[in-house]
């Protein structure tokens, strides 16, 4: 419908986008009363506010009439972002909200060509999106000309100091015109952005649209307790028991981005990562194959992360634990977007739990303890998923009605059905089963599939503090398989000994060619043998001579 509250050109740019109404933010923002007044933003991640600040500042930017923007030598309108993404994400969403009033939006980010960007803005644009850092580059460069600026947007500000950008917020801010108008997004209000609002706006307006309490209102916050060694696992069991259309997995480093990607790609997941070493181009890729279907989990950092907008996501899993409430919900909220729920788990270690739980407590946010769901669990779901996946109407073209008669003429029905099982479960990946209670010495336990299976030896022990607790994540990384593909692990006085699934076997024995130098490094030597019991290991025979030092236990 006709939206006549607002300028003729904008309101035809939101009917072509569909825009039956506005959402609670947009509506504040563009409501007449507030127009010309500074504003400060607290609104839900994914509520349009990219759209609602557009809408605020129309009446700084548009000719009278409604219908078009001026002839402008400098920019008249600055957005700044705190991620490459976000202000792409930004600049595409004005691009088209101006498009009938005939404006032109540049952006300026890093990864991108300096060069490029300057020619754009000496060509002139009525709105500038970027980050801080290209922009204050610009500006001391002479490329970026602030004298008629109108409108400054500060969006996403509290991200934005907390990634150490307050010296260029600053002096970007210093160089606008004195009686501009300042419009500040944030999230959350912590100190800092007090502080910035109280030197750079002048009574501000204060809108908030994200209700008392902390926390999305979308977004159902779990929490699982496991030991430090099963986390990679319990996130295996967490994907495979939601099977999300989109999850975000948050890590604390690149390293542990890298690790966690490759440990998911080798189990079958369809994942990508993103962290600070990747390129524009490296995200780029990463969020279309997101968007198209062809990925559909990603693991990122904090930083990384910040700015996506893929509605798609209803899972968000902290691998490793947020710094403090605030970045639980600026991770937490790429999901519960617009209106749509979605799930935040915490991963949490044991030894962690107690101090978890207070900042959850002083953040009231409202969090369900639960389990890591197990793989029996896993597996019922799977079958719940795929009767109602079968369920579904179909309505099937000649030919696949010709192969369907021909698949129950040679087949039968029980037949048809069991293939068709089969196909669907096939790419699945497998669900890990997690150390449940004390570990002695051979305290994994026994799944089906370990006929013929394959016998290995470490050079770790009980004289070198030889645990299933610690030998089992150990010989998983080493081998790169999960823990189903590993059996019993017998400890004795020198080496413990290991089975290995015949699945596993071919790349289980790929992986240790591949680790040797890295293992030789450590200490670590493993290698092909007989049953323990075949030759009565158990008590621990002599040691083979030349033997390396072996792994050291982890610190407890």
């Amino acid at each position: 419908m006709p939206h006549h509250q607002l300028p003729a050109a904008l309101g035809r740019a939101l009917d072509a986008r569909g825009y039956d109404t506005l959402t609670e933010v947009q509506s504040a923002a563009s409501n007449p009363e507030v127009a010309g007044r500074d504003l400060i933003v607290s609104a839900r991640t994914g509520s349009g506010k990219t759209v609602a600040f557009g809408l605020a500042m129309a009446a700084e930017l548009l000719e009278e009439g409604g219908e078009r923007l001026p002839f402008a030598t400098a920019p008249l309108a600055l957005v700044i972002a705190p991620t490459r993404e976000l202000a792409l994400q930004v600049s595409a969403e004005l691009s088209w909200l101006y498009a009938e009033a005939q404006g032109r939006v540049v952006t300026c980010v890093g990864g991108m060509d300096p060069i490029k960007e300057r020619r754009a803005l000496q060509g002139g644009a009525h709105i500038v999106v970027g980050t801080p850092g290209r922009l204050r580059d610009h500006l001391e460069r002479g490329a970026l000309d602030l004298s008629s600026m109108r409108v400054v947007v500060l969006d996403e500000a509290d991200e934005m100091l907390d990634m150490g950008f307050r010296e260029e917020l600053e002096e970007i801010l210093d160089g606008a015109p004195a009686e501009r108008r300042t419009l500040l997004f944030s999230a959350t209000m912590p100190r800092p952005i007090v502080a910035l609002a109280k030197r750079y706006q002048k009574d501000a307006l204060r809108i908030e649209t994200l209700g008392k309490d902390a926390g999305h209102g979308d977004i159902a916050y779990q929490a699982v307790t496991v030991r430090p060694t099963d986390i990679e696992h319990a996130v295996v069991n967490l994907l495979r028991f939601h099977e999300a259309e989109t999850a975000i997995l948050f890590c604390a480093t690149r390293e542990a981005v890298r690790r966690l990607h490759g440990s998911l790609a080798e189990r079958g997941f369809e994942a990508v990562s993103l962290s600070g070493e990747h390129s524009q181009a490296d995200r780029n890729r990463a969020l279309q194959a997101l968007r198209d279907g062809r990925a559909r989990v990603l693991v990122a950092t904090d930083v990384a992360a910040r700015g996506i907008d893929l509605p798609s996501v209803s899972l968000v899993i902290h691998v490793e634990l947020p710094r403090d409430a605030e970045a639980l919900q600026h991770r937490s909220g790429r999901t519960g977007r617009a209106g749509r729920k979605g799930i935040a788990v915490l991963i949490v270690p044991n030894m962690r739990r107690r101090r978890i739980e207070g900042m959850l407590r002083l953040a009231r946010i409202p969090v369900e303890w639960t389990n890591v769901p197990t793989a029996d669990e896993i597996r019922e779901r799977d079958r719940t998923r795929l009767l109602e996946k079968l369920r579904e109407p179909v309505e099937a073209e000649e030919a696949d009605q010709a192969l369907a008669k021909q698949l129950l003429e040679e087949l039968g029905p029980d037949g048809v059905a069991a293939a068709l099982v089969r196909a669907l479960a096939a790419d699945l990946p497998a669900p890990e089963d997690l150390l449940d209670g004390p570990a002695g010495d051979d305290s994994r336990p026994q799944h089906g599939g370990f006929e013929g299976a394959g016998w290995f030896r470490i050079n770790a022990g009980r004289q070198q503090g030889g645990d299933p607790k610690w030998l089992l994540p150990l010989i998983c990384r080493i081998g790169h398989v999960g823990r189903s593909e590993i059996g019993a692990i017998k400890v004795a006085a020198t080496h413990s000994y290991f089975e290995v699934s015949p699945r596993a076997m071919p790349n289980f024995v790929k992986a240790l060619r591949r680790n040797s130098p890295a293992m030789a490094q450590d200490g670590i030597m493993v290698e092909p043998s007989s049953s323990p019991d075949d030759h009565h290991a158990a008590g621990g025979g002599p040691p083979r001579p030349r033997t390396p030092r072996g792994p050291r236990p982890p610190r407890r």
